[in-house]
């Protein structure tokens, strides 16, 4: 018995070194991670990594990460036109079956899913905030984005008749959604201004509207994009996504 009790505390006491070794481990990965990603998509900031599942040790063993999350903060995508970026206020991203090269210099997801937030302040970089003719003696700009409940957008427009401001704002309430990887936002019904019915292209022209956000970390793209009370929430979604490498 005296025997048989020795050896059971040898296995407590190898069983929790196992287990600091490997928390010890895994700490230190997705430090690597980190600083590799941050390198690789040459990020503001280091990115939050969280490498799931226990034990790591024979994860890494068998060359391959069961699950993975990523989180980034203030990423800069591309707008499709040169020069110009989209701040996506956060990223973030869970892998499945993360694959990575015997010297760990490059990882490759089997999928990605996601969100990204973008705020209405970064979106109305795509819509006409500049006073344009909608009909003679009739000018429009967009001057806001919100929340407008039930995953609509409201569009806020301020109107100009014959020179004269129009003193109250016209909203239109506007359904988002993507298409061929751009945030796409069509007016649900068209407003009138100064009294007037306007010609549909020619409003449209002004409420309706399409922003390109490209260039996500490791290839992922837009899937789905509803209205939310600070910004537009977007799903992500990818496969064969590279971390590194």
């Amino acid at each position: 018995m005296r025997a048989l009790r020795i050896l059971l505390i040898v296995v407590v006491i190898l069983g929790g070194l196992f287990v600091i070794a490997d928390r010890v481990a895994v700490h230190f990965a997705e430090g690597e991670a980190a600083d590799k990603l941050r390198s690789t998509e040459n990020l503001a900031s280091t990115p939050d990594v969280s490498i799931n599942g226990f034990p790591f040790l024979t994860q890494v063993a068998g060359g391959e990460l069961d699950d993975v999350e990523v989180g980034i903060d203030d990423y800069e995508a591309s707008t499709g036109t040169t020069g110009e970026k989209i701040r996506i206020g956060h990223l973030s991203a869970h892998m499945k079956g993360v694959e990575f090269s015997s010297d760990f210099s490059s990882a490759t997801a089997a999928t990605a899913t996601g969100t990204a937030t973008v705020g209405y302040d970064e979106l109305m970089k795509a819509a006409k905030s500049e006073p344009t003719d909608v009909t003679p003696g009739v000018s429009a700009k967009v001057i806001g984005l919100s929340d407008g409940g039930n995953g609509k957008i409201k569009v806020t427009l301020r109107a100009t008749v014959l020179g004269v401001e129009v003193p109250e704002p016209v909203e239109v309430l506007s359904s988002v959604q993507v298409k061929d990887n751009e945030v796409e936002v069509v007016a649900d019904g068209l407003p009138s201004i100064g009294g007037k019915q306007l010609a549909e292209s020619r409003i449209r022209a002004i409420t309706d509207f399409q922003q390109t956000i490209d260039e996500l970390p490791g290839g992922i793209e837009l899937d789905k994009v509803e209205a939310a009370k600070d910004g537009v929430e977007i799903t992500v979604k990818g496969s064969n996504v590279k971390l590194a490498g």
